[in-house]
């Protein structure tokens, strides 16, 4: 199974969709399974379920914060994984036009009717991430 799939079938076995995205990407880069599904457990639903930022770019976020990112600072570090973040918010913008759980959805996730057309239109946002993730990891 690729790392695409692998991501949808986390989705839908429970798990938000941040991560669903983190977690697939982040032995790989260095971070145990298990703790990338904890750090990233408040993140699905656009942040706890307020429709915010959804989870699929948070986590896409992170997973980029993994390869690209720093421990010791330096200016030239910084600009490439903000360059990164914002080469992975552009085109998924270009593909589903918001990075917003809210628009992306067209309904309130915290009612019954907004969790069930989640669980319909999440999984293509989960799978839009991963192959933008796919990639750009292989890329770069």
């Amino acid at each position: 199974m690729n790392k695409v799939e692998e991501a949808v079938k986390t989705f839908k076995s429970g798990f938000n969709c941040s991560q669903s995205i983190i977690s697939t990407y982040a032995p790989e880069l260095g971070l145990n399974r298990d703790l990338a599904l904890l750090i990233s457990s408040g993140f699905g639903g656009g942040l706890g379920r307020t429709g915010e930022v959804c989870g699929v770019v948070t986590g896409a976020i992170m997973t980029l914060g993994l390869k690209y990112g720093y421990t010791v600072f330096s200016n030239e570090a910084k600009e490439r994984v903000y360059s990164m973040v914002r080469e992975f918010i552009t085109r998924f913008k270009e593909k589903d036009n918001s990075i917003f759980c809210k628009e992306l959805l067209g309904v309130d996730i915290n009612t019954p009717e907004g969790r069930e057309r989640a669980h319909i239109i999440c999984p293509e946002l989960v799978r839009d991430a991963a192959e933008i993730l796919e990639e750009m990891l292989k890329n770069t």
